[in-house]
This record gives structure tokens, C-alpha cells and sequence, in this order.
């Protein structure tokens, strides 16, 4: 049902279905290939969205989803194509989201921000790149699919 309303017409609903994927996320009550479509929703969504609270929600339920699930690079990248145009607070959502997948593939995706002229922008893609390399050092991130 939540999945059905992030595409319907009306904004309130979508940012709603938004929020209640996000619990789920949080709760991390989805098996891995469930949590892995939602996710990909959400992320198309942030893509295609005109209204930011639903864009800010489906960014917010992704970051959601990093606290319990391993997931690829490839199900957030979609996110790369609007990440120059997002506004700073939803650029942040973003960049740790990159951080959060540790393939060091993403790197490419975090340091053209290191040097944003928003602070918080730039503390936020240093913290992201710091993710990367602390998995690299302890072996968790590869830059394959045997990452997932």
C-alpha cells in the first residue's frame, strides 16, 4: 500500500508513504530483497520529486535503511543525477547515503563537495568519504556486488 502511494498525485500522501516505509526501514521489519525495492523506490522518488518535504522524506527513510540493511551502490546512484541541484540539508541526506553503501566507487560521488561553500555540506561529504575509507581499512567495502 505504502509502495502504491509514493506514486500518486497527491504530495501529503506520498511524503506520508515516505515516513511509514522509513519506519519500516527503521524497524528493519523487511527481509533484504523487500528492504533493497523500497529503497530503490524511495531513491527514484528523491530523483523525480518537484515537492521537497516528499523528497526530503524518501531521503530520510534511505538514510533510515543504512542503519540495518548492506546495500549497493548501484540501488542509490540513480541519486548522482540530482545531487548538484539539491538544496544543502537534502545534499547532506545524499552524501551520506554514497558514504553509507562504503564502495569506494563513491568517492567520485562525495569529494567534488568537499569543497561546497556550505560548512555543513562540506562536513558531511568529509564524514561520507571518512565511512569509505574506514570500511576499506577493515575490510568491509568492495567495490562489487559482494558488497551487498
Amino acid at each position: 500500500m505504502a509502495l502504491e502511494a509514493l506514486t500518486g498525485c497527491d504530495p501529503d500522501r506520498r511524503d506520508l508513504a515516505a515516513e511509514v516505509l522509513g519506519d519500516f526501514l527503521r524497524c528493519a521489519v523487511l527481509d533484504t530483497a523487500t528492504a533493497c525495492l523500497v529503497v530503490g523506490r524511495l531513491a527514484s522518488l528523491a530523483v523525480t520529486e518537484s515537492v521537497v518535504k516528499v523528497r526530503e522524506s524518501a531521503l530520510n527513510a534511505v538514510c533510515e535503511a543504512f542503519d540495518h540493511y548492506s546495500l549497493p551502490l548501484g540501488l542509490v546512484e540513480p541519486l548522482a543525477s540530482v545531487v548538484r541541484t539539491l538544496e544543502p540539508e537534502l545534499l547532506e541526506y545524499a552524501l551520506y547515503i554514497f558514504g553509507a553503501t562504503q564502495d569506494p566507487r563513491a568517492r567520485s560521488l562525495i569529494e567534488p563537495f568537499l569543497h561546497h561553500p556550505d560548512p555543513n555540506v562540506r562536513e558531511e561529504a568529509r564524514l561520507a568519504g571518512a565511512e569509505i575509507a574506514m570500511s576499506m581499512t577493515f575490510g568491509h567495502g568492495s567495490p562489487g556486488p559482494a558488497s551487498q
